[in-house]
């Protein structure tokens, strides 16, 4: 995967009819077109850079007022789309770092940093259902890694200003492990 684009909506109407924008403009893959709380929809789909920027173009013409952030990550980390679509636990996982966003497009560019910072594991990245619309990244390594990925997420450009909280646990109880998948 080269790219992905994501687009986030305060209407659900007009985020349906720009995925569907999206997915005409060129030859990109539907990742993921879904409604959240508090009544926003996202869309979030891949292929190649110029396809994904096409397609994003395509979808931020049709939003009018109804955008509320965008981006195309090229070369994203392969783990991001992973824990998208699905929370996953290392066999010895380590110290656990979360970071928590107001925004779903932040917690994707901190996500991307953080793996690419250090050497840590995503365990998930939640965007926004059931949680009243915000997102959260957590992940796990060696307490070190764990804490250069967090402050390396939480400092991205995109992530900025929208951080509403982070932490590093050096030796969580088992527990805690469970309660993130």
């Amino acid at each position: 995967m080269a790219a992905i684009g994501f687009l986030e909506f305060n209407s659900i109407a007009k985020g349906i009819e720009a995925a569907d924008a999206v997915l005409k403009a060129a030859d990109v893959r539907l990742i993921m077109a879904r409604t959240i709380c508090p009544g926003k929809y996202n869309v979030m789909f891949s292929g190649e850079v110029a396809a994904v920027q096409a397609s994003l173009d395509a979808g931020k013409a049709v939003a009018d007022r109804f955008l509320i952030d965008s981006v195309v990550l090229a070369r994203i980390h392969p783990q991001v789309v992973q824990a998208i679509h699905a929370a996953t636990l290392p066999e010895n996982p380590g110290a656990v770092g979360v970071m928590e966003f107001f925004s779903i497009t932040a917690a994707v560019y901190a996500a991307d940093a953080a793996v690419k910072a250090a050497e840590v594991t995503l365990i998930d990245v939640r965007l926004g259902a059931g949680i009243g619309g915000k997102s959260f990244v957590s992940l796990t390594g060696p307490v070190a890694a764990v804490s250069e990925a967090v402050k390396c997420g939480i400092n991205a450009a995109g992530a900025q200003g929208l951080v509403v909280s982070s932490v590093v646990i050096a030796n969580p109880r088992e527990e805690i492990y469970r309660s993130l998948l």
